[in-house]
Parts: C-alpha cells; sequence; structure tokens
C-alpha cells in the first residue's frame, strides 16, 4: 500500500506527525505534571495512598488530550510548512505547480481523523472520566479509600474515640506512641496508651476495624476517686468506622453527560429551563471545539511562511495565542449561555464564524496573493523592536590588537 502513496505525501506526513506528537507530549506532560503537584499536596493534606494520585491524573488524560490534541495538529503542520518555506523547498514545489490544497491533503487526512478521536472523547469518553475524577476526590476527602490517620494530631472516630499517634513506620502498617481515649455509653472513659500498634481487618464487619495495641496501659475512669489502672502486653481495641455516604449518580454537572444525554436533555420539554440552557450550551461548546479543528490546516499555512530572507518565528508564537485566546472565548460563551443570559448557539458559533473568516482571509492571502503575508505588519514591527532591543542592550566587542575602534 505504502507503494500506491506518492512519495510526496509520505514526505509532508513525515514532516508533520513528528512534531505533531512531540508537540502533544509535550504540552499533555506539561499539564499532568502542572496538576501532579496539586494533587500530591490534596492527597497529603486528605491523608490518603500515594497510588490515587496516578488514578486522578489517568482520568484527566482525556480532558488534557482534547486541548492537547488540536494545538499539537496546528503545530505539527505549522513547522512542517515553516521548514518547507525556510529551506526553499515550498517555493520549488510552487514552481512545478503544486498548490497549497494538494500539499494539505495529507495534514486534511490527518486532520479528519484526529477530529473522530476528538469527538469520541468529548461526547464519550471525557465525561465519563471526569465523572470518575469527582468519585476519587469524593472518596478522598470522605476516607472511604482508606486515608490514614495523620500522625501527631488528635483524629475523632464515630464521636466516642480520640486517636493519636506519634509516627507510623511501614507504610502505616506498625504504629508507634499510641494514645487512645474512649468513652462508652455508661459515661465511663478509658484513657489507653501503648508503645506500638497495628491495625487490621475484620471479615465479620466491614464498617469495623481492631487497632491490636501491644505493651501499654489502660487507665479506666468509672466516676470514683481512684480510677482503675491495667497494664497489658497485647489488647485488641475495636473502631467503628464512620459512615459515608454513597457518591452521588453521574450526571450533576453538564459536562458529565454523553453525547445522547445531551441530545435528550437538552431538547426535552420535561426539563426545566435552566437545565435545558446548560445541556445546550455544553452541546454546542463541545461541537465548536472539534469542528474548529478542520480550521487548524489553513491557520497553519497561512502562520508558517515568514517573509522573504527571513527566519521569523512570529507566526508560532501568534498562533499559539489565536488558538488559546479563541479556546477561553468559548469557555465564556459556554458560561454565559449555561446560565441563560444569552443563546447558546450565538454564545458559541458566532465567535467561531468571525474566527473562520479571519483564518480563510489569512490562507487566501498566503495562497492566492503574489506575496501576501497576513501578519506582514507584525512581522515589520516584530523586526523593528528586535532591532532597537540589539542596540539597546548589545554589547560591543572589545577592539583586538591592531584593529580599529568603531567610530562613535
Amino acid at each position: 500500500m505504502l507503494k500506491s502513496i506518492p512519495s510526496l505525501d509520505r514526505y509532508i506526513f513525515r514532516l508533520v506527525i513528528l512534531p505533531m506528537l512531540g508537540v502533544f507530549a509535550i504540552a499533555a506532560s506539561l499539564l499532568l505534571l502542572d496538576k501532579m503537584l496539586r494533587l500530591f499536596d490534596f492527597v497529603a493534606v486528605e491523608g490518603g495512598p500515594v497510588g490515587v494520585v496516578f488514578k486522578m491524573l489517568g482520568a484527566l488524560i482525556p480532558e488534557y488530550a482534547s486541548l492537547a490534541i488540536p494545538l499539537g495538529l496546528l503545530l505539527g503542520i505549522l513547522l512542517a510548512f515553516r521548514k518547507l518555506a525556510t529551506s526553499s523547498e515550498l517555493d520549488v514545489m510552487r514552481a512545478v505547480g503544486l498548490s497549497y490544497g494538494r500539499l494539505l491533503r495529507v495534514p486534511y487526512i490527518i486532520t479528519a481523523v484526529l477530529m473522530a478521536v476528538n469527538v469520541a472523547l468529548v461526547f464519550y469518553v471525557q465525561p465519563v472520566s471526569r465523572y470518575y475524577y469527582e468519585q476519587l476526590e469524593y472518596e478522598l476527602r470522605s476516607g472511604a479509600l482508606g486515608a490514614s490517620i495523620k500522625v501527631g494530631e488528635f483524629t475523632t472516630l464515630a464521636d466516642r474515640m480520640a486517636l493519636r499517634i506519634d509516627s507510623s513506620e511501614d507504610d502505616g502498617r506498625r504504629l508507634r506512641g499510641i494514645f487512645a481515649r474512649v468513652a462508652d455509653d455508661k459515661g465511663q472513659v478509658l484513657s489507653i496508651s501503648a508503645a506500638e500498634g497495628a491495625f487490621l481487618a475484620t471479615s465479620d464487619s466491614p464498617d469495623t476495624i481492631i487497632l491490636r495495641l501491644t505493651d501499654g496501659t489502660i487507665v479506666q475512669d468509672t466516676g470514683e476517686q481512684t480510677p482503675r489502672v491495667l497494664s497489658f502486653t497485647r489488647h485488641d481495641l475495636p473502631i467503628d468506622l464512620p459512615a459515608v455516604e454513597e457518591f452521588r449518580a453521574r450526571g450533576d454537572a453538564e459536562r458529565e453527560y454523553i453525547l445522547p444525554e445531551l441530545l435528550r436533555i437538552g431538547w426535552s420539554e420535561s426539563t426545566t429551563q435552566a437545565k435545558r440552557d446548560a445541556s445546550q450550551a455544553s452541546f454546542n461548546f463541545r461541537m465548536v471545539e472539534v469542528v474548529m479543528m478542520a480550521l487548524m490546516p489553513l491557520l497553519a499555512v497561512a502562520l508558517a511562511i515568514p517573509p522573504k530572507r527571513s527566519t521569523s518565528a512570529l507566526g508560532v508564537f501568534v498562533s499559539i495565542v489565536m488558538v488559546v485566546a479563541y479556546h477561553k472565548v468559548n469557555q465564556y460563551g459556554e458560561d454565559i449561555a449555561a446560565l441563560g443570559r444569552f443563546d447558546p448557539v450565538l454564545a458559541l458559533w458566532v465567535p467561531f464564524v468571525l474566527f473562520a473568516a479571519l483564518i480563510v482571509w489569512m490562507y487566501y492571502k498566503v495562497a492566492y496573493v503574489p506575496g501576501g503575508q497576513p501578519i506582514g505588519a507584525l512581522e515589520t514591527a516584530f523586526a523593528k523592536l528586535a532591532g532597537r532591543l540589539r542596540k539597546l542592550f548589545g554589547r560591543r566587542r572589545p577592539a583586538r590588537a591592531g584593529e580599529l575602534a568603531p567610530a562613535e
């Protein structure tokens, strides 16, 4: 099959796919690393197991992928055509009669595949994974994930026991310096101290665990003047775990609905107006984010080609600013549409039409206007600014022996 593909298409495919995958990996990694630091802090404060951090990061991958895929597609095509332009290969291709439409054949095939992937992400995978992330966060806060008792602090259990542990070893399996104060239904209070201890599960009751204490003392306050004091080498203390409410059902937020649910709720007369507005806003937001990807090859070509005899990378910076700014405008449009202040179609599709018109004009300038530069004014201003900065901050090389110093 590869033999039937023209060598030009294979060449453009290699130029596009490598930087695209690199940008996608870098963008997703940066987003995950930033979230990872905050999740580690959150899990440490809640006293939960470290493994839940990676489960929560895995649940966020579809959400970050839906942002990184369009950015990787844009920069992959842009860097590929920029390389063709700066090496004069693009001039040769144009001279032999290859149009930009022909050169964009392979990028648009890649775009179609990535659009299908993004549709699956934003309409099916992302809502379910987002719900799973919220569930993990709830279970971590409530202690359903087996969150450990914080060392050095008093922890209240079942409103009748206060427990404090000085230190823990072996990932919490061995506890040292244990103090517990337990009150029973008769008003008697037990003060228990032990050198070591360990938590053990029980098979008969999942809501109760055993704290096995070693080498300690029990002081029982019976209400008399002299308390009862007992020493022990081993003592099992049952602890009732607090009841954890079941997590809510999926769909508390519109972004947790998959496509059939959005269509059913957003256009159903049986739901409230506020629910319909929020569902329609979420549906239109996801649609414009996917359809916007069809414009990325045109935008990439429009910003990839620098002026003649120039290697300026201003187009790369402008492309990132445009895509991020448009994404933020869409988020704002979704928010005001979800509140019922604006029609969802107008709030999200009017910015799309304006953005599409701008991209088509930029592509027309490059493809059909001889010497056309859609950001030519920015290139000129950037070149002047860079020249002034070089004059302002540039250091003159000291004159060597036998050389004349430059005239002032």
